[in-house]
């Protein structure tokens, strides 16, 4: 299905039909503006309802044998402990890392999985200003480490590799520093979002689209129509793999980071 045909369908039919926006991702409930309560604040809270809610239910009665919820639990803790903290930022340090890993990690999974269940249907990191939020937690969080270990003075040092030619160091110095405090922030946050937006505005596209051809086109639209649903169906497969592979890729960034800031390298 083509923006194309899409036009045509609506000039045909008086202009019908209007395309998917980045308005659908504001969405305000009550008031505008800066004050706004908007759907994706009030699917955030939703979610953290929800999120506290299962965790407490399935942990407070613990057992040996464990019950379907809290294999659930266990299996995503555990996921995150060994699978990250301890593999990335090693056996010393990761158990003070795990609490924060772990509630990163969930919050942006169920987030992002709430854009394919119903009735919410809305991916919160879709909203730019979530993922720079739980960016500029990282971003605070490795930074803050490293000074504290080694100090202001000898953290920016430590940017720069030692046996360098010394022409070479003020440009390296200026390279390191808009990586680690500009390009690392950034990419981690625009990831998530990118990712989030295009997936959602996709799949608007193909089942408002597909609705439409189908409901007002002839023969041949309804007939495409029905592709384009199909179509949808299959991209809510393919997004569902990549809600939890960007759930993954920030947790296992954020965990990285943390790690070089530990390091005897930095």
């Amino acid at each position: 299905m083509s923006l194309n045909v899409l036009g045509s369908l609506a000039s045909a039919e008086g202009g019908g039909f209007e395309t998917p926006t980045t308005a659908e991702f504001y969405q305000p409930l009550l008031f505008d503006g800066p004050l706004a309560i908007t759907r994706p604040a009030v699917v955030l809270m939703l979610s953290v309802g929800l999120i506290a809610w299962f965790l407490i239910a399935t942990t407070r009665r613990a057992a040996i044998v464990p019950s379907k919820g809290q294999w659930v639990t266990e299996g995503a803790y555990g996921f995150i402990r060994n699978g990250v903290a301890r593999d990335i930022i090693g056996s010393k340090d990761f158990l003070r890392f795990v609490p924060l890993l772990f509630t990163m990690f969930v919050l942006i999974l169920v987030n992002n999985l709430f854009g394919v269940i119903p009735p919410v249907q809305f991916p919160t990191m879709s909203r730019i200003g979530i993922p720079i939020a739980l960016t500029l937690v990282v971003y605070v969080v490795y930074h803050y480490i490293g000074i504290k270990r080694v100090g202001l003075g000898a953290y920016f040092k430590h940017l720069v590799p030692d046996g360098l030619p010394g022409w070479i160091v003020p440009l390296i110095f200026v390279l390191e520093v808009i990586t680690f405090f500009i390009t690392r922030p950034l990419t981690l946050a625009l990831r998530l979002f990118g990712n989030m937006f295009a997936g959602h505005l996709l799949l608007l596209l193909f089942i408002t689209g597909g609705e439409y051809m189908i409901i007002h086109g002839g023969i041949g639209l309804k007939i495409a129509g029905a592709g384009s649903f199909a179509m949808a169906f299959v991209l809510t497969i393919f997004e569902i793999l990549i809600e939890f592979l960007q759930a993954y890729i920030f947790t296992l960034l954020a965990a990285t980071y943390i790690a070089g800031s530990l390091s005897d390298e930095h």
